[in-house]
């Protein structure tokens, strides 16, 4: 599998089969490219729009042999309104202040990541990660990448988001925050700021990854207006 940029063949490697997190009774392989160079940007948006996530400075896309239950998704902001329990939720931030922050990791970072992992995924690997690790998360990219922050009135720490800027919209890499504030459905509620921003901005879309039905941690995003799902490499409704 190649893109032209009008430079060298980007490539494409394989890995081996591994235990799949999400469905674990069956295994996962990826397709995995770098990113780098002077058109990192570029390559980025159009990985994303491919269906890539970005990691560090490498992208993947699953490549399962007997599975396609993971389904790229995306939101179109021009088709989104948000439902009772989304302006619930934003009704519930009011008190919250975006910080938009360069990707550099810090201490107080580290520490709502460390307590949301272990009570929100404290099977996953991530809730192993230590604070070298995380700082790699944040700071390895080659791409325009930056932290969001989210402060209540005392200047607190509540929720967090590394977000890619890409062409025609934002791709949240990964979004942690407070579990003391989960019932108030807060990270549905950054997903919607990251809509209202992309409006902002005058942009298309927002990034959402991939998408599970089997998977009880993926339900939520089927549950935003506007969202699109990637398909025969077509981006179509969801519902269609």
């Amino acid at each position: 599998m190649t893109i032209n940029l009008k430079k060298p063949l980007q490539i494409f490697y394989g890995t081996s089969p591994q235990t799949c997190p999400y469905l674990p009774e069956k295994y996962e392989k990826k397709i995995i490219t770098e990113i780098s160079g002077s058109h990192s940007n570029e390559l980025n948006f159009k990985l994303t729009n491919a269906g890539f996530r970005r990691s560090h400075r490498t992208a993947y896309r699953p490549a399962c042999n007997d599975c396609n239950a993971c389904i790229p998704v995306r939101i179109d902001v021009s088709m989104y309104k948000p439902n009772r329990s989304l302006k619930r939720a934003k009704k519930a931030a009011l008190d919250l202040v975006c910080i938009e922050r360069p990707p550099i990791a810090t201490r107080e970072q580290f520490e709502l990541f460390y307590t949301y992992q272990k009570i929100r995924h404290n099977d996953s690997d991530m809730a192993e990660m230590n604070f070298s690790e995380y700082r790699s998360m944040v700071e390895d990219t080659p791409v325009a990448t930056c932290v969001y922050e989210f402060r209540d009135k005392n200047s607190l720490l509540i929720a967090a988001s590394l977000t890619d800027k890409v062409k025609d919209g934002l791709s949240g890499i990964y979004k942690f925050f407070s579990p003391e504030r989960a019932k108030h459905s807060l990270g549905s509620w950054i997903i919607d700021w990251h809509i209202e921003e992309t409006i902002r901005l005058g942009l298309k879309y927002v990034y959402l990854g991939y998408w599970i039905k089997e998977s009880p941690k993926m339900a939520y995003k089927s549950k935003f207006t506007g969202l699109q799902k990637l398909t025969n490499n077509t981006w179509k409704n969801f519902k269609d």
